[in-house]
């Protein structure tokens, strides 16, 4: 029988709700609100299962909400002067978090196409970047012995140009084999489980670091 993972870390049905940032300080640790991208829009995505095991097995501090990109039109430089709802609700989504987490597939040795094109929107228009100073990490899963490598690293590319401090250390390629993740997240075999929770617990330091050096004034502007 499944261990439900609890409410608090369970991510809310209305995953666009904007959030201000809130700095708690409980046992010297700060509980930050984590926005996760998944770059797949298949539901029975291998990169979702994934995402649900990094919620289960990231420290007690972070909570997490979906940020979706499933109704983002292609992006068009025409929509900079008027976003529709959808582009609007996706930088809203991004400015009411502290941190970024992309959990992506790789299609032909590249990015998928709707992250690319999430990307792409959230950077828009033109000096109102969501991505400005948000700390970020990227992960992913494959069939593939390389697990999603080289795409990884065309989303590390994007963020670095978007000026989004993004986590070079540690590297997760996870090569995905059957029924190494159920549908609810628990992860079956006990060293890539312990690797997820390290990986997770090396995303909040670094999460951390970034969100404590970086000057009052400019986490309030990322947050407007």
């Amino acid at each position: 029988m499944g261990v439900d993972v609890d409410n608090r870390r369970r991510p809310p049905e209305d995953s666009s709700q904007s959030c201000k940032t809130e700095w708690k300080w409980v046992k010297g640790m700060s509980d930050y609100r984590v926005g996760y991208i998944v770059g797949s829009l298949s539901t029975e995505s291998i990169n979702r299962r994934l995402a649900r095991a990094l919620i289960r097995l990231a420290p007690t501090n972070l909570d997490f909400v979906e940020i979706p990109i499933r109704d983002l039109p292609l992006y068009n430089r025409d929509f900079d002067t008027d976003f529709p709802p959808a582009g609007r609700a996706l930088k809203d989504a991004i400015a009411g978090v502290d941190a970024v987490l992309f959990v992506t597939p790789e299609y032909n040795r590249g990015v998928p196409g709707c992250l690319k094109n999430a990307i792409d929107w959230a950077s828009r228009p033109y000096g109102v970047n969501s991505f400005a100073d948000k700390p970020s990490a990227v992960i992913g899963a494959s069939p593939g012995k390389i697990g999603t490598a080289i795409a990884q690293q065309s989303v590390r590319s994007a963020l670095s140009f978007c000026n989004s401090p993004v986590m070079g250390a540690p590297e997760a390629y996870i090569q995905f084999t059957p029924d190494l993740i159920n549908e609810v997240g628990e992860v079956t075999t006990k060293s890539t489980e312990q690797f997820l929770r390290d990986y997770m617990e090396a995303f909040e330091v670094f999460v951390t670091r970034v969100l404590t050096v970086l000057p009052p004034e400019r986490l309030s502007k990322t947050a407007s």
